[in-house]
């Protein structure tokens, strides 16, 4: 099989880039494009000198697998220990996942490939290997954005009781940066309408406007004891709307984030207007 060195390197600088870059985002480490440049063009050279050393196979792993943390070394900026090694698993996990890919891909449409030391050497078509590289990045790009976002509301979820009337009801408060309502100067949660219905039975204390960016609306306010994490609060204040989520039933306000995991969500954007 005839290889043209320049072309070798354009793939695999071309590939080494989208893969320590998604690696960065994994590890959601600082990206400069410097840097990337500057790690992909080794990675390349790396790829092309490879195949022209004598080794054995204990030794071409070891090589290889520091060559690996050598990019990422050099790719990341300034990160902190977790984010170095965030970035390392997540570059020799996409590395695996890519070549399997590539692998699966060649089989596919009967490319014709041979693997030298680990490393592919392929006579393919530029937009095949483009192609199934940029749907692979975009996978894994929605995957990483829809963790984060996940682990950021469960982060946010917090264990709340509320008391009113001899009743009492547990469940799933989520802190949101964003919820700023207030009656009177006190702060004011939501609480979804379902909820609302069974805990209050009681005439609200007063009714406040909201506003959005979609228009405003005026909803009654309910007070009744909170539970958070084993602190109280005997008058805490609650307008009905809707939560925006099945995970959990009220959005609390602004003033329970402090010292918490800050969040912007749901609420993000209400202001209030006091009604008496």
């Amino acid at each position: 099989m005839e290889v043209y060195w320049e072309y070798a390197f354009a793939e695999n600088f071309t590939l080494d880039l989208l893969l320590l870059y998604l690696c960065l985002k994994c590890a959601r480490g600082r990206i400069r494009l410097w840097r990337l440049l500057l790690s992909a063009a080794v990675g390349a050279g790396e790829a092309i000198a490879f195949p022209l050393l004598t080794l054995s196979v204990w030794a071409a792993y070891a090589v290889k697998l520091l060559g690996g943390v050598l990019l990422v070394l050099l790719a990341v900026s300034k990160g902190t220990k977790k984010t170095y090694f965030v970035a390392i698993c997540a570059f020799f996990g996409l590395t695996f996942a890519l070549g399997g890919l590539l692998v699966a891909v060649y089989s596919f449409f009967g490319v014709e490939y041979s693997a030298q030391s680990g490393y592919l050497v392929e006579k393919a078509p530029v937009g095949l290997i483009v192609g199934g590289a940029g749907l692979f990045a975009i996978a894994v790009l929605a995957s990483v954005k829809g963790f984060y976002r996940y682990r950021k509301v469960k982060s946010a979820l917090r264990e709340v009781k509320l008391f009113s009337g001899g009743r009492e009801l547990t469940l799933t408060g989520f802190l949101d940066s964003g919820n700023c309502l207030s009656f009177h100067g006190e702060p004011v949660s939501v609480l979804s309408p379902a909820v609302a219905l069974v805990l209050f039975h009681e005439e609200p204390v007063g009714r406040i406007r909201i506003g959005t960016v979609n228009g405003g609306r005026e909803a009654p306010v309910f007070a009744c004891s909170m539970e958070i994490g084993g602190k109280q609060f005997p008058h805490a204040l609650f307008t009905v709307g809707e939560t925006g989520s099945k995970e959990y039933h009220i959005i609390l306000h602004t003033s329970f984030v402090e010292g918490e995991h800050e969040a912007i969500r749901a609420a993000s954007g209400m202001v209030t207007q006091d009604k008496g």
